[in-house]
């Protein structure tokens, strides 16, 4: 029972939002109309692009972006097997003695 009343909710969704996807691309054009695009995203950008600056702001004052250069080589520490050099590689006399 659970079951069909999810499938009849998740139909009757997709029913009743279809019409607004289908209008959402009939739009007017007229020389108004063709910045209405260009004017929505551009505010988008500067809205979104203003709180990630705040967003990097404010976790740049609570110290988040202390020691970063140390913070880079933390992998380089980690002894990890080499799974990318192939064998033969490793057979050539320039590796023969260590790292070149």
């Amino acid at each position: 029972m659970r079951r069909l009343v999810l499938a009849v909710v998740f139909w009757s969704a997709c029913v009743l939002t279809w019409p607004v996807v289908a209008l959402a691309h009939d739009q007017p054009e007229t020389k108004q109309s063709r910045w209405v695009m260009a004017d929505w995203m551009m505010d988008t950008f500067f809205i979104f692009g203003g709180l990630a600056f705040v967003a990097f702001l404010a976790a740049w004052k609570a110290g988040h972006f202390q020691e970063l250069d140390r913070q880079g080589s933390i992998p380089l520490l980690l002894d990890e097997e080499d799974y990318y050099t192939p064998e033969w590689a490793l057979d050539e006399e320039e590796w023969a003695h260590g790292d070149a």
